[in-house]
Protein backbone atom coordinates (compact mmCIF):
# COMPACT_ATOMS: atom_id res chain seq x y z
CA UNK A 1 0.00 0.00 0.00
CA UNK A 2 1.29 3.51 -0.83
CA UNK A 3 2.07 5.48 2.30
CA UNK A 4 0.73 8.86 1.32
CA UNK A 5 1.57 10.30 4.42
CA UNK A 6 4.74 10.08 2.66
CA UNK A 7 3.71 12.78 -0.27
CA UNK A 8 4.18 16.57 -0.38
CA UNK A 9 1.21 19.00 -0.23
CA UNK A 10 1.72 19.45 -3.92
CA UNK A 11 1.41 15.63 -5.19
CA UNK A 12 -1.40 15.01 -3.19
CA UNK A 13 -3.99 17.83 -3.86
CA UNK A 14 -3.15 16.68 -7.71
CA UNK A 15 -4.30 13.13 -7.19
CA UNK A 16 -6.89 13.88 -4.69
CA UNK A 17 -8.44 16.51 -7.53
CA UNK A 18 -7.82 13.51 -10.17
CA UNK A 19 -9.35 11.38 -8.46
CA UNK A 20 -6.36 8.91 -8.37
CA UNK A 21 -6.61 8.89 -4.40
CA UNK A 22 -9.10 10.50 -1.95
CA UNK A 23 -9.14 12.53 0.13
CA UNK A 24 -10.47 10.44 2.56
CA UNK A 25 -8.04 7.97 2.47
CA UNK A 26 -5.06 10.86 2.83
CA UNK A 27 -6.69 11.65 6.21
CA UNK A 28 -7.12 8.11 7.08
CA UNK A 29 -3.18 7.53 7.03
CA UNK A 30 -2.49 11.11 7.97
CA UNK A 31 -4.68 10.31 11.21
CA UNK A 32 -2.59 7.12 11.65
CA UNK A 33 0.74 7.90 11.71
CA UNK A 34 -0.73 10.62 14.22
CA UNK A 35 -1.36 7.46 16.44
CA UNK A 36 1.86 5.96 15.60
CA UNK A 37 4.52 8.70 15.70
CA UNK A 38 3.11 11.21 17.98
CA UNK A 39 3.68 9.64 21.50
CA UNK A 40 7.21 9.40 21.00
CA UNK A 41 7.48 13.09 20.40
CA UNK A 42 4.45 15.12 21.47
CA UNK A 43 3.59 17.40 18.08
CA UNK A 44 -0.23 17.29 17.93
CA UNK A 45 -1.81 18.18 21.62
CA UNK A 46 -5.45 18.92 20.28
CA UNK A 47 -6.37 15.97 18.36
CA UNK A 48 -9.50 15.84 15.74
CA UNK A 49 -9.82 12.52 13.82
CA UNK A 50 -13.48 12.67 13.74
CA UNK A 51 -13.79 16.68 12.25
CA UNK A 52 -10.80 15.58 9.76
CA UNK A 53 -12.68 12.66 8.72
CA UNK A 54 -15.58 14.60 7.90
CA UNK A 55 -13.94 17.36 6.17
CA UNK A 56 -12.14 14.56 4.54
CA UNK A 57 -15.65 13.23 3.32
CA UNK A 58 -16.81 16.79 2.14
CA UNK A 59 -13.38 17.17 0.10
CA UNK A 60 -14.69 14.05 -2.14
CA UNK A 61 -18.17 14.94 -2.36
CA UNK A 62 -17.02 18.55 -3.67
CA UNK A 63 -14.80 16.86 -6.21
CA UNK A 64 -17.92 13.91 -7.27
CA UNK A 65 -20.14 16.70 -8.02
CA UNK A 66 -17.59 18.42 -10.24
CA UNK A 67 -16.72 21.52 -7.96
CA UNK A 68 -13.33 22.82 -6.78
CA UNK A 69 -12.15 21.65 -4.21
CA UNK A 70 -9.12 24.46 -3.29
CA UNK A 71 -5.89 24.21 -4.34
CA UNK A 72 -4.84 22.21 -0.97
CA UNK A 73 -7.61 19.79 -1.97
CA UNK A 74 -7.17 16.49 0.73
CA UNK A 75 -4.04 18.43 2.04
CA UNK A 76 -3.41 17.10 5.78
CA UNK A 77 -2.00 20.31 7.80
CA UNK A 78 -2.21 21.32 11.56
CA UNK A 79 -2.45 24.35 13.43
CA UNK A 80 -0.53 25.73 16.42
CA UNK A 81 -2.33 26.05 19.52
CA UNK A 82 -1.92 29.62 19.88
CA UNK A 83 -4.16 30.34 17.27
CA UNK A 84 -8.29 30.34 17.21
CA UNK A 85 -9.76 27.47 15.81
CA UNK A 86 -13.64 27.31 16.24
CA UNK A 87 -14.42 24.58 19.28
CA UNK A 88 -10.93 24.66 20.30
CA UNK A 89 -8.86 26.02 23.16
CA UNK A 90 -6.62 28.72 22.01
CA UNK A 91 -3.74 27.65 25.22
CA UNK A 92 -0.67 28.95 23.72
CA UNK A 93 0.64 26.17 25.96
CA UNK A 94 -0.56 27.65 29.03
CA UNK A 95 -3.05 26.50 32.04
CA UNK A 96 -4.44 29.61 32.07
CA UNK A 97 -5.84 30.04 28.59
CA UNK A 98 -7.08 25.91 28.46
CA UNK A 99 -10.93 26.80 28.48
CA UNK A 100 -10.22 29.85 26.16
CA UNK A 101 -12.62 27.86 23.29
CA UNK A 102 -12.62 29.61 19.88
CA UNK A 103 -16.38 30.49 18.84
CA UNK A 104 -14.84 31.13 15.07
CA UNK A 105 -11.83 30.48 13.16
CA UNK A 106 -8.95 32.62 12.78
CA UNK A 107 -8.69 33.96 8.93
CA UNK A 108 -5.83 31.60 8.64
CA UNK A 109 -7.33 28.68 9.45
CA UNK A 110 -10.72 29.49 7.45
CA UNK A 111 -8.44 29.73 5.06
CA UNK A 112 -6.96 26.73 4.67
CA UNK A 113 -10.65 25.41 5.23
CA UNK A 114 -11.34 26.96 2.50
CA UNK A 115 -8.64 25.65 0.38
CA UNK A 116 -9.34 22.36 1.07
CA UNK A 117 -7.11 21.65 3.64
CA UNK A 118 -8.14 18.78 6.01
CA UNK A 119 -7.09 19.64 9.76
CA UNK A 120 -5.64 16.57 11.72
CA UNK A 121 -4.76 18.34 15.11
CA UNK A 122 -2.88 21.43 17.18
CA UNK A 123 0.42 21.21 17.88
CA UNK A 124 2.49 22.43 20.59
CA UNK A 125 4.17 25.96 21.36
CA UNK A 126 6.29 26.43 24.96
CA UNK A 127 4.66 28.47 27.23
CA UNK A 128 3.65 32.49 25.57
CA UNK A 129 4.95 31.05 22.67
CA UNK A 130 8.02 32.88 24.29
CA UNK A 131 11.15 30.57 23.48
CA UNK A 132 13.19 28.59 20.78
CA UNK A 133 12.26 25.36 22.60
CA UNK A 134 9.21 23.55 22.92
CA UNK A 135 7.95 22.61 26.73
CA UNK A 136 5.54 23.85 28.34
CA UNK A 137 3.29 22.50 32.29
CA UNK A 138 0.10 21.90 30.34
CA UNK A 139 0.66 19.98 27.35
CA UNK A 140 4.32 18.50 27.77
CA UNK A 141 7.71 18.46 26.26
CA UNK A 142 8.00 18.02 22.16
CA UNK A 143 10.87 16.08 20.61
CA UNK A 144 12.49 16.78 17.59
CA UNK A 145 11.91 13.96 15.29
CA UNK A 146 15.26 13.73 13.60
CA UNK A 147 17.28 13.82 16.71
CA UNK A 148 15.61 13.98 20.30
CA UNK A 149 18.76 15.40 21.73
CA UNK A 150 18.00 18.70 19.21
CA UNK A 151 15.38 20.99 20.02
CA UNK A 152 12.42 20.84 17.53
CA UNK A 153 12.94 24.78 17.51
CA UNK A 154 10.30 27.03 18.98
CA UNK A 155 8.22 28.20 19.33
CA UNK A 156 6.22 25.96 16.42
CA UNK A 157 8.07 23.16 17.27
CA UNK A 158 5.07 20.85 17.23
CA UNK A 159 4.57 21.85 14.09
CA UNK A 160 7.76 21.43 12.75
CA UNK A 161 7.75 18.15 14.21
CA UNK A 162 4.37 17.26 12.84
CA UNK A 163 5.38 17.75 9.20
CA UNK A 164 8.77 16.04 9.77
CA UNK A 165 7.58 13.11 11.28
CA UNK A 166 4.97 12.39 8.64
CA UNK A 167 2.04 13.55 10.52
CA UNK A 168 0.75 16.28 8.02
CA UNK A 169 2.33 17.69 4.82
CA UNK A 170 1.92 21.43 5.54
CA UNK A 171 2.61 22.73 9.19
CA UNK A 172 0.85 26.07 10.57
CA UNK A 173 3.41 28.41 12.59
CA UNK A 174 3.82 32.19 13.87
CA UNK A 175 6.85 34.08 14.28
CA UNK A 176 7.60 36.86 15.75
CA UNK A 177 11.05 36.44 16.68
CA UNK A 178 12.32 33.26 14.68
CA UNK A 179 9.18 31.15 15.53
CA UNK A 180 8.77 29.80 12.13
CA UNK A 181 12.42 29.87 10.56
CA UNK A 182 14.11 28.17 13.52
CA UNK A 183 11.54 25.09 14.15
CA UNK A 184 12.46 24.58 10.18
CA UNK A 185 15.76 24.65 10.43
CA UNK A 186 16.20 22.32 13.62
CA UNK A 187 13.85 19.87 12.05
CA UNK A 188 15.38 19.58 8.84
CA UNK A 189 12.41 21.67 6.94
CA UNK A 190 11.56 24.78 4.81
CA UNK A 191 9.92 27.49 6.61
CA UNK A 192 8.89 31.41 5.41
CA UNK A 193 7.93 34.22 7.30
CA UNK A 194 5.65 36.01 5.59
CA UNK A 195 6.21 39.83 5.06
CA UNK A 196 3.82 41.76 7.86
CA UNK A 197 0.27 41.96 6.18
CA UNK A 198 0.54 39.12 3.68
CA UNK A 199 -0.92 36.50 5.60
CA UNK A 200 -4.36 38.01 7.39
CA UNK A 201 -4.72 36.67 11.08
CA UNK A 202 -6.48 37.57 14.11
CA UNK A 203 -7.64 36.06 17.31
CA UNK A 204 -11.17 36.82 18.26
CA UNK A 205 -10.92 35.14 21.67
CA UNK A 206 -8.40 37.73 22.78
CA UNK A 207 -8.23 40.94 23.60
CA UNK A 208 -6.23 42.82 20.33
CA UNK A 209 -2.52 42.66 20.60
CA UNK A 210 -0.23 45.63 21.66
CA UNK A 211 1.76 47.52 19.35
CA UNK A 212 4.82 45.44 19.41
CA UNK A 213 3.34 42.03 18.36
CA UNK A 214 0.60 44.04 16.51
CA UNK A 215 4.20 45.06 13.49
CA UNK A 216 5.76 41.75 14.57
CA UNK A 217 3.83 38.53 14.49
CA UNK A 218 2.59 36.63 11.44
CA UNK A 219 1.62 33.16 10.47
CA UNK A 220 3.40 31.50 7.73
CA UNK A 221 3.87 27.58 6.37
CA UNK A 222 6.71 24.92 7.60
CA UNK A 223 6.74 21.85 4.59
CA UNK A 224 9.34 19.46 3.17
CA UNK A 225 9.54 21.06 -0.09
CA UNK A 226 9.09 24.81 -1.58
CA UNK A 227 6.44 23.95 -3.99
CA UNK A 228 4.82 23.24 -0.81
CA UNK A 229 5.63 25.70 0.92
CA UNK A 230 4.63 28.43 -1.54
CA UNK A 231 1.14 26.50 -2.12
CA UNK A 232 0.53 26.66 1.80
CA UNK A 233 1.42 30.69 1.44
CA UNK A 234 -1.22 30.75 -1.27
CA UNK A 235 -4.11 29.32 0.36
CA UNK A 236 -3.08 31.10 4.01
CA UNK A 237 -3.14 34.64 2.31
CA UNK A 238 -6.34 35.01 0.85
CA UNK A 239 -7.89 37.69 1.99
CA UNK A 240 -10.31 38.70 5.06
CA UNK A 241 -11.88 41.97 6.24
CA UNK A 242 -11.16 40.83 9.76
CA UNK A 243 -7.64 42.02 9.60
CA UNK A 244 -7.21 45.96 8.81
CA UNK A 245 -3.47 45.37 8.03
CA UNK A 246 -3.74 42.59 5.33
CA UNK A 247 -2.73 43.84 1.99
CA UNK A 248 -3.42 42.59 -1.65
CA UNK A 249 -0.33 42.16 -2.76
CA UNK A 250 0.26 40.02 -5.62
CA UNK A 251 2.28 36.56 -4.72
CA UNK A 252 4.14 36.84 -8.32
CA UNK A 253 5.58 39.97 -9.56
CA UNK A 254 8.64 40.15 -12.40
CA UNK A 255 11.76 38.77 -10.89
CA UNK A 256 13.94 41.86 -10.55
CA UNK A 257 17.72 41.14 -11.34
CA UNK A 258 19.41 37.74 -9.92
CA UNK A 259 21.71 39.61 -7.64
CA UNK A 260 22.37 38.04 -3.91
CA UNK A 261 24.44 40.05 -0.56
CA UNK A 262 26.31 37.15 1.53
CA UNK A 263 26.65 38.46 4.91
CA UNK A 264 28.40 35.56 7.11
CA UNK A 265 28.30 37.50 10.08
CA UNK A 266 26.12 40.55 10.17
CA UNK A 267 27.39 42.59 12.65
CA UNK A 268 30.29 40.64 14.09
CA UNK A 269 27.58 37.92 14.98
CA UNK A 270 30.25 34.65 15.62
CA UNK A 271 29.32 32.13 13.48
CA UNK A 272 30.57 28.26 14.13
CA UNK A 273 32.28 26.40 10.68
CA UNK A 274 29.35 24.55 10.10
CA UNK A 275 27.21 27.42 9.80
CA UNK A 276 29.67 29.70 7.33
CA UNK A 277 30.53 26.36 5.75
CA UNK A 278 26.89 25.72 4.99
CA UNK A 279 26.65 29.50 3.83
CA UNK A 280 28.84 29.30 1.12
CA UNK A 281 27.82 26.37 -0.17
CA UNK A 282 24.70 27.95 -0.89
CA UNK A 283 26.61 30.87 -2.14
CA UNK A 284 28.30 28.50 -5.01
CA UNK A 285 25.13 26.56 -5.61
CA UNK A 286 23.13 30.48 -6.70
CA UNK A 287 26.01 31.00 -8.12
CA UNK A 288 25.46 27.79 -10.32
CA UNK A 289 21.90 29.02 -10.86
CA UNK A 290 22.56 32.40 -12.27
CA UNK A 291 22.85 34.71 -9.38
CA UNK A 292 25.29 37.25 -9.19
CA UNK A 293 26.99 36.86 -5.61
CA UNK A 294 28.64 39.85 -3.61
CA UNK A 295 29.94 39.46 0.21
CA UNK A 296 28.52 42.43 1.74
CA UNK A 297 28.15 44.07 4.81
CA UNK A 298 24.26 44.14 5.58
CA UNK A 299 22.30 47.08 7.39
CA UNK A 300 22.44 46.57 11.10
CA UNK A 301 20.51 43.78 12.71
CA UNK A 302 22.11 44.37 15.98
CA UNK A 303 20.35 47.34 16.66
CA UNK A 304 17.09 45.73 15.29
CA UNK A 305 17.13 43.19 17.82
CA UNK A 306 17.44 45.50 20.58
CA UNK A 307 14.49 46.95 19.51
CA UNK A 308 12.85 43.90 18.67
CA UNK A 309 13.28 43.01 22.34
CA UNK A 310 12.19 46.17 23.65
CA UNK A 311 8.65 46.16 21.90
CA UNK A 312 8.19 42.15 22.53
CA UNK A 313 9.17 42.64 26.53
CA UNK A 314 6.55 45.95 26.42
CA UNK A 315 3.80 43.60 26.22
CA UNK A 316 5.05 41.84 28.78
CA UNK A 317 5.75 44.92 30.87
CA UNK A 318 2.37 46.66 30.18
CA UNK A 319 1.18 44.48 33.13
CA UNK A 320 4.22 43.72 35.02
CA UNK A 321 4.74 40.07 34.04
CA UNK A 322 1.27 39.65 35.71
CA UNK A 323 0.11 36.52 33.34
CA UNK A 324 3.21 35.12 33.59
CA UNK A 325 3.41 34.89 37.32
CA UNK A 326 -0.36 33.34 37.42
CA UNK A 327 0.50 30.86 34.95
CA UNK A 328 3.86 30.40 37.05
CA UNK A 329 5.37 27.84 34.59
CA UNK A 330 9.17 26.92 35.52
CA UNK A 331 10.88 27.47 31.97
CA UNK A 332 8.50 30.79 31.58
CA UNK A 333 9.28 32.32 34.67
CA UNK A 334 13.05 31.72 34.09
CA UNK A 335 13.07 32.96 30.75
CA UNK A 336 10.83 35.91 31.84
CA UNK A 337 13.72 36.63 34.29
CA UNK A 338 16.19 36.33 32.34
CA UNK A 339 14.73 38.72 29.66
CA UNK A 340 14.12 41.18 32.08
CA UNK A 341 17.63 41.03 33.28
CA UNK A 342 19.41 41.53 29.82
CA UNK A 343 16.69 44.12 27.97
CA UNK A 344 16.31 47.27 29.10
CA UNK A 345 13.03 48.26 31.13
CA UNK A 346 10.20 49.42 28.40
CA UNK A 347 9.27 53.13 29.16
CA UNK A 348 6.99 55.59 26.99
CA UNK A 349 9.77 57.18 25.84
CA UNK A 350 12.07 54.02 24.83
CA UNK A 351 9.16 52.80 23.51
CA UNK A 352 8.49 56.42 21.37
CA UNK A 353 12.14 56.14 20.11
CA UNK A 354 12.16 52.45 19.01
CA UNK A 355 9.51 52.89 16.74
CA UNK A 356 10.82 55.76 14.75
CA UNK A 357 13.96 53.99 14.41
CA UNK A 358 11.72 51.56 13.46
CA UNK A 359 11.20 53.66 10.53
CA UNK A 360 14.97 54.82 9.94
CA UNK A 361 15.92 50.90 9.90
CA UNK A 362 13.33 50.05 7.18
CA UNK A 363 14.51 52.85 4.88
CA UNK A 364 18.04 51.17 5.28
CA UNK A 365 16.89 47.90 4.27
CA UNK A 366 14.92 49.03 1.85
CA UNK A 367 17.84 51.01 0.05
CA UNK A 368 20.40 47.91 0.42
CA UNK A 369 17.16 45.36 -0.97
CA UNK A 370 17.03 47.53 -3.95
CA UNK A 371 20.55 46.86 -4.86
CA UNK A 372 20.92 43.65 -3.53
CA UNK A 373 17.55 41.93 -4.25
CA UNK A 374 18.24 38.96 -1.77
CA UNK A 375 20.29 38.72 1.36
CA UNK A 376 21.91 35.24 1.96
CA UNK A 377 22.29 35.01 5.96
CA UNK A 378 22.75 32.69 8.69
CA UNK A 379 19.28 31.28 10.24
CA UNK A 380 21.21 31.04 13.91
CA UNK A 381 24.89 31.31 14.62
CA UNK A 382 24.86 27.81 15.80
CA UNK A 383 23.45 24.59 14.74
CA UNK A 384 20.50 23.37 16.42
CA UNK A 385 20.72 23.95 19.88
CA UNK A 386 20.58 20.95 22.25
CA UNK A 387 17.66 20.72 23.84
CA UNK A 388 16.35 22.74 26.64
CA UNK A 389 19.95 25.13 26.54
CA UNK A 390 18.26 28.01 27.44
CA UNK A 391 17.06 27.43 30.99
CA UNK A 392 20.26 25.49 31.80
CA UNK A 393 22.25 28.95 33.38
CA UNK A 394 21.73 32.38 32.63
CA UNK A 395 24.90 32.16 30.80
CA UNK A 396 23.62 29.16 28.61
CA UNK A 397 20.59 31.76 27.87
CA UNK A 398 23.01 34.70 26.80
CA UNK A 399 24.40 32.24 24.37
CA UNK A 400 21.39 30.92 22.58
CA UNK A 401 19.47 34.55 22.23
CA UNK A 402 23.00 35.82 20.34
CA UNK A 403 23.11 33.00 17.94
CA UNK A 404 19.37 34.29 17.51
CA UNK A 405 20.20 37.66 15.93
CA UNK A 406 18.81 37.38 12.79
CA UNK A 407 15.86 35.58 14.24
CA UNK A 408 14.81 38.36 16.19
CA UNK A 409 16.30 41.14 13.89
CA UNK A 410 13.89 40.75 11.15
CA UNK A 411 10.62 40.72 12.35
CA UNK A 412 11.04 44.63 13.25
CA UNK A 413 11.02 45.74 9.55
CA UNK A 414 8.56 43.93 8.48
CA UNK A 415 10.36 41.87 6.17
CA UNK A 416 9.97 37.87 4.82
CA UNK A 417 12.48 35.65 5.52
CA UNK A 418 12.84 31.94 4.32
CA UNK A 419 14.72 29.30 5.93
CA UNK A 420 15.61 26.81 3.61
CA UNK A 421 16.88 23.32 4.64
CA UNK A 422 19.89 22.03 3.15
CA UNK A 423 20.88 18.15 4.73
CA UNK A 424 18.50 16.03 3.79
CA UNK A 425 17.45 13.32 6.28
CA UNK A 426 20.34 14.33 8.21
CA UNK A 427 20.28 13.96 12.36
CA UNK A 428 22.40 16.82 12.21
CA UNK A 429 19.77 19.55 10.19
CA UNK A 430 21.63 22.63 8.89
CA UNK A 431 20.32 25.07 6.57
CA UNK A 432 21.07 29.01 5.53
CA UNK A 433 18.35 31.91 5.70
CA UNK A 434 17.29 34.03 2.79
CA UNK A 435 15.92 38.15 2.92
CA UNK A 436 13.35 40.12 0.55
CA UNK A 437 11.98 42.99 0.19
CA UNK A 438 8.47 43.62 1.72
CA UNK A 439 6.25 41.29 -0.52
CA UNK A 440 8.78 39.66 -2.57
CA UNK A 441 8.24 36.14 -0.93
CA UNK A 442 8.36 35.49 -4.70
CA UNK A 443 11.92 36.23 -4.87
CA UNK A 444 12.64 33.98 -2.14
CA UNK A 445 10.90 30.44 -3.55
CA UNK A 446 13.10 31.18 -6.31
CA UNK A 447 16.24 31.04 -5.08
CA UNK A 448 15.20 28.71 -2.42
CA UNK A 449 13.92 26.48 -5.03
CA UNK A 450 17.96 26.69 -6.71
CA UNK A 451 19.40 25.93 -3.38
CA UNK A 452 16.69 22.99 -2.96
CA UNK A 453 17.35 21.61 -6.56
CA UNK A 454 21.13 21.23 -5.59
CA UNK A 455 20.99 19.12 -1.70
CA UNK A 456 19.28 16.29 -0.92
CA UNK A 457 15.46 16.55 0.12
CA UNK A 458 13.68 16.57 3.48
CA UNK A 459 12.42 13.39 3.83
CA UNK A 460 10.58 12.02 6.94
CA UNK A 461 11.38 11.09 9.82
CA UNK A 462 11.04 8.11 11.80
CA UNK A 463 11.71 8.96 15.60
CA UNK A 464 12.62 6.14 18.00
Amino acid sequence: MTELWRLGASEIATRVANRDISATEVAEQSLQRLQDVNPKINAVVQQMPEQALAAAAAVDQQIAAGEDPGILAGVPVTIKVNIDQQGFANTNGIRIQQDLVAQQDSPVVANLRNAGAIIVGRTNTPAFSMRWFTRNSLHGHTLNPRNAGLTPGGSSGGGAASVAAGICAIGHGTDIAGSIRYPAYACGLHGIRPSFGRVPAVNRSLPDRHIGAQLTAVSGPIARSIDDLRLGLEAMSAASTLDPWWVPAPLQQPLPPKRVALCVSPDGLAVTQPVEAALHTAAEQLAEAGWEVTEVESPTMREAMRLQLLLWMSEYAYNGGEAVEREDDPDANFVYAQLRENCPTPTMESLMQALQRRVTLAREWKLFLSDHPLLLCPVSAEPPFPDLLDVESAASFKRVVEAQMTQIALPLIGMPALSVATSGDSANPMGVQLVAARFREDVLFAAASDIEARNPAPGVANPD
